[in-house]
């Protein structure tokens, strides 16, 4: 049976993973207080946060908003795709929130992720 079938047949929720930047003026304890914004939303519209990640204060490819540096945060969840929609809105209307990209995970990328995280949790 096609995976698709199987998810509509069982109302699996999809698996999604966003990136997002956050403006380099913000302090670490603000920057960790929009990430758990962010996710007690995603909790809020019935979505369920699979893994989260702070990649620290990087340099950006080209200038944003007259800003070279952010914070990277990824957020892997599961949820409905109305709930994407709401999220990103949210994610729009945030002055803290330079650039952020919402993905829908297939199977082979969920698998990934968890073989990514399960070797980075044995060298640490």
């Amino acid at each position: 049976m096609h995976p698709y079938l199987l998810i509509k047949l069982f109302n699996i929720m999809n698996s999604y993973e966003t990136v997002f930047i956050l403006t380099p003026v913000l302090s670490d304890d603000q920057a960790k207080e929009a990430v758990q914004k962010f996710e007690s939303e995603i909790k809020a519209f019935g979505g369920k946060i699979k893994h989260s990640e702070n990649w620290g204060l990087r340099k950006l490819a080209y200038p944003i908003q007259k800003k070279s540096t952010g914070f990277y945060f990824l957020v892997e969840f599961e949820a409905e795709g109305k709930v994407v929609a709401d999220y990103e809105l949210m994610m729009k209307r945030d002055e803290r929130v330079l650039r952020f990209l919402t993905v829908k995970m297939d199977i082979d990328h969920v698998s990934y992720s968890v073989k990514r995280r399960a070797k980075a949790g044995a060298t640490a």
